[in-house]
């Protein structure tokens, strides 16, 4: 049964969030600091939820293959590389740290 709590409180919450930014006057919202932090924000926390899956295993900090595979992700960025090529750098980095390290 708690978790049935959990899951209405969590969609109210929701719900009140949503209606809260509607009722932000669009003033506010035109205002150059707010859309320079808007436009940050989602990048800001990708790279924060990227980071922890990254480099935490049970509450601790790991430094494994999937940090050699984000680091070459990052080589292929900077190189400018297509998407796909890095995303397809990350897993073949990963997979060979792993059958190499075990």
């Amino acid at each position: 049964m708690n978790i049935w709590i959990a899951i209405g409180a969590t969609a109210v919450g929701c719900y009140l969030v949503k209606l809260l930014g509607l009722l932000v006057p669009a003033g506010a919202l035109e205002r150059p600091l707010v859309q320079r932090l808007s436009a940050l924000l989602p990048v800001a926390l990708l790279a924060a939820l990227t980071a922890q899956q990254t480099f935490s295993a049970n509450g601790a900090l790991v430094l494994d293959a999937r940090g050699a595979g984000l680091a070459a992700a990052a080589l292929a960025l900077v190189l400018r590389a297509p998407f796909l090529v890095v995303v397809a750098a990350a897993v073949v980095v990963t997979a060979g740290v792993r059958a190499i390290g075990g």
